[in-house]
């Protein structure tokens, strides 16, 4: 039997994602201080090629993290989008409930597991 999502639970949900979003936000302005590129020195240093390609390098895994964790955000700024219209914890692809466990693992999530698995195929 799948368990309803209760205004209660859907409360506490709420404030797990409000958590994320925090600490997410921190994550992405902690990753952007380390961004090599925004060093003030990058520009005017006449640095060796190694030290080039290491700053290149540096520059892009930052980047691409930022992208996950902007992504990840994005997500959860979708569900408070759908608490407010009510629309919360059903599936966007079928529009039927998302099992209780799934969102309680991934309150972010927009699809149950079964179009989850055919939208990943």
């Amino acid at each position: 039997m799948v368990k309803k999502l209760t205004k209660l639970l859907e409360e506490k949900l709420k404030k797990e994602l409000m958590k994320q979003e925090k600490e997410l936000i921190k994550r992405i302005e902690e990753l952007k201080k380390g961004d090599p590129f925004l060093d003030p020195d990058h520009v005017t240093d006449n640095a060796a090629v190694d030290t080039d390609v290491r700053e290149q390098v540096g520059h892009e895994t930052v980047q691409a993290q930022v992208l996950a964790l902007q992504r990840k955000l994005e997500l959860i700024r979708s569900a408070f989008k759908k608490m407010l219209k009510n629309k919360y914890g059903l599936c966007e692809s079928c529009g039927k409930p998302i099992p209780v466990s799934r969102l309680k693992l991934l309150p972010e999530a927009r699809y149950c597991v079964e179009c989850e698995r055919r939208l990943v195929k």
